[in-house]
């Protein structure tokens, strides 16, 4: 770990903490919520060793990078726009891609919207979604999943900062990293986060270390930028009209634990495997479900992960 060199980079009228290491092929890797770079850190190191330039930002509102205050300018605009900027200031024409949770939506986005930036993609976790322009994403969840849903839980500004406080940093991503549960997150609010049973032990994947690494940014950070994506999802949606119905023009491989909540969204499965994501994405390639694991897929499992992502980009 000690090898990875840690950078700020300005972008996009933010300054972005930038984690990288090695050199070769560019593989830019994005994270989600409640993450930072640091949970691609097996990822960094295994294919850097195989001969790529791996880079992992601290995107907008995480870890050392900046947090604006406003929830307005954390839609996937600015975020791509984060990217972009980047890639520009490394001096990066085109990059490998890889992201998860939040981080794979972004992906889907740079690749919507400058796939002259992108070779090839590996996304795991979240599959692309294509826009319905009848419908808000926050409104769908609220119907689909009533107003307990975390998503829904999460628009209620400060008054979710104050329950994850009580709840604690360590507390929150412990439970978050760890949770199996692949049924939908809905959490009443007499209840709270604070109000979640103590995690059981920690897997053999996971330290206390890595651990107190996610607690210390996110009690220095606080957990309001990553909440302000969920927030900006609405305005999202808005923004993003002139994309209705464009497709995915980049190889890709889609990876996805069958103990993710995002999996048991109902007709998700039916999505991915019966052709409804190939019409979104045509140039995908392969789709990988691991048996057994969760959401937080790349640290769980991560030399299989690093050979996925290395059988696919070194076809190219």
């Amino acid at each position: 770990m000690e090898k990875i060199v840690h950078t700020t980079v300005s972008t996009n009228g933010i300054n972005m903490h930038v984690a990288s290491i090695g050199s070769g092929p560019p593989i830019l890797f994005l994270h989600g919520f409640p993450d930072l770079w640091y949970s691609w850190r097996h990822q960094l190191l295994s294919l850097s060793a195989l001969g790529y330039r791996a880079i992992a930002p601290d995107l907008r509102g995480y870890g050392d990078s900046d947090a604006p205050p406003s929830l307005e300018s954390y839609t996937v605009l600015h975020l791509v726009g984060d990217l972009v900027g980047l890639l520009d200031s490394l001096g990066l024409d085109r990059v490998f891609l890889v992201g998860h949770d939040w981080g794979a939506i972004v992906a889907w986005w740079l690749c919507l919207i400058r796939p002259d930036r992108v070779n090839a993609l590996v996304n795991t976790s979240v599959a692309f979604s294509p826009r319905n322009p009848a419908v808000k994403p926050v409104d769908g969840f609220r119907a689909l999943f009533g107003d307990d849903y975390y998503i829904c839980r999460f628009q209620e500004r400060g008054e979710i900062e104050e329950d994850f406080a009580q709840a604690g940093a360590k507390k929150l991503i412990t439970k978050f990293l760890t949770s199996r549960n692949p049924r939908p997150p809905c959490i009443p609010k007499a209840l709270g986060f604070r109000g979640l049973p103590d995690p059981p032990s920690l897997p053999d994947w996971l330290t206390e270390q890595d651990i107190d690494y996610y607690a210390e940014k996110f009690s220095q950070k606080g957990f309001t930028g990553g909440l302000n994506y969920y927030r900006a999802m609405n305005l999202s949606w808005e923004l993003t009209a002139p994309w209705t119905g464009a497709q995915i023009k980049v190889p890709v491989k889609f990876m996805v634990g069958d103990l993710d909540v995002t999996y048991h969204i109902p007709g998700v499965k039916e999505y991915i495997h019966e052709g409804g994501i190939k019409k979104q994405v045509p140039f995908l390639q392969e789709v990988v479900v691991l048996e057994g694991v969760g959401h937080f897929l790349q640290q769980e499992k991560p030399e299989e992960i690093t050979a996925h992502i290395h059988d696919f980009f070194k076809k190219f």
